[in-house]
């Protein structure tokens, strides 16, 4: 994960951005970025060997509206909280990925 952070950063993905239901945020901006309107550029999945709750998303994100580029870490697969996992599928629509 830490490859996959440090490959996003060099690409320009600065931003640490946090799933919320109301969209993405960071801690400069004060309003959230709607998660229809950010684009999902990379992702990258990690899956532990045997343990499901090992496995993780690492996503690079456009939010054109505020002219950034960051990155969401988050946990992936059948531990994921549900309101967490909707979250996410909602930033796969908005990008036009089905997930």
């Amino acid at each position: 994960m830490t490859e996959a952070v440090e490959l996003l950063r060099s690409l320009g993905y600065t931003d640490d951005f946090e799933l919320s239901a109301t969209g993405l945020t960071t801690a400069v901006e004060v309003d959230p970025h709607t998660l229809e309107s950010a684009t999902v550029d990379y992702t990258f999945r990690f899956e532990g060997p045997s343990d499901p709750s090992d496995e993780a998303i690492v996503l690079g994100v456009t939010c054109p509206d505020w002219g950034r580029r960051g990155i969401v870490v988050s946990a992936y697969g059948p531990d994921v909280d549900p309101e967490h996992a909707e979250l996410l599928l909602a930033l796969a629509r908005g990008s036009g990925d089905a997930g």
